[in-house]
């Protein structure tokens, strides 16, 4: 079936039948996988993106274990409920997905979906355990709006790890966790992923720049963060990706 990319600046569509925007979910989520998988991340096994189901709203579409990111259709997505229990779709998952992304959604009822993998600029700036400076232009789309989870838990083992995590995110759109590396969410699966690219973008140019980087002030921050760090520009970012990283997004289903 034929799904075009949408190029419009409200972002997402709006749906009245929940089983086309479920659909609609899948395949942002696929296309998400797979431009992470573009860059190379994930080529581990390490990192997970979900989004959250519109009718079930108590549980999230998620990858199945063992795929690679770069090939994830939407047939490789799993719904996974409470507990962890996968229930509907084939397969096993990274159950510290479910540790960190449950409780995320959880205490964030407005969050559709939540994106962490491990990253090569990412993960190495968050052992420096700070938060950005606004020391570039994507900087500033976190101005005052992104948090550390300064925690020693890099391994998270259950669910009280990630609702930890989801307590020092509180209302922001992204935290840097120690020595881990980067998450984020948002109001739709093109928003939290544009958002982590961005992350990603800043963080490269925090370990590339060093303590020779200069940060812009407050107020010029401020004023940048209107445009920079509005909904549009990450949903913006994500419709490049695409563009860039998948050659046939109509692959994924």
């Amino acid at each position: 079936m034929s799904y075009p990319i949408l190029w419009r600046s409200d972002a997402e569509p709006e749906f009245t039948d929940p089983a086309a925007e479920r659909m609609h979910r899948k395949r942002r989520l696929a296309l998400a996988y797979r431009i992470f998988g573009a860059f190379g991340w994930g080529t581990l096994g390490d990192g997970h993106i979900s989004a959250r189901d519109p009718e079930r709203t108590d549980a999230f579409w998620l990858i199945r274990y063992g795929v690679p990111f770069g090939q994830v259709t939407v047939d490789d997505l799993v719904l996974v409920g409470p507990g962890g229990v996968v229930v509907e779709g084939e397969g096993d998952i990274n159950m510290t997905a479910y540790y960190i992304h449950g409780p995320v959604h959880d205490a964030r009822p407005e969050v559709v979906a939540t994106a962490h993998t491990h990253t090569q600029y990412g993960t190495p700036f968050a052992a420096t355990a700070t938060t950005f400076e606004m020391i570039c232009q994507e900087a500033t789309a976190f101005y005052e709006d992104h948090t550390l989870f300064d925690d020693e838990e890099v391994q998270v083992l259950s669910t009280d790890g990630g609702k930890r995590i989801a307590a020092a995110l509180g209302d922001a759109k992204a935290t840097i966790l120690r020595n881990h590396g980067l998450l984020t969410v948002g109001a739709s699966v093109d928003e939290a992923v544009g958002w982590f690219l961005m992350m990603e973008r800043v963080s490269e140019v925090h370990m590339k720049a060093g303590d020779r980087a200069q940060p812009i002030s407050d107020e010029a921050a401020r004023i940048a963060n209107v445009e920079i760090g509005a909904v549009s520009s990450a949903w913006s970012v994500f419709q490049f990706a695409v563009r860039a990283k998948v050659p046939d997004p109509e692959v994924v289903g």
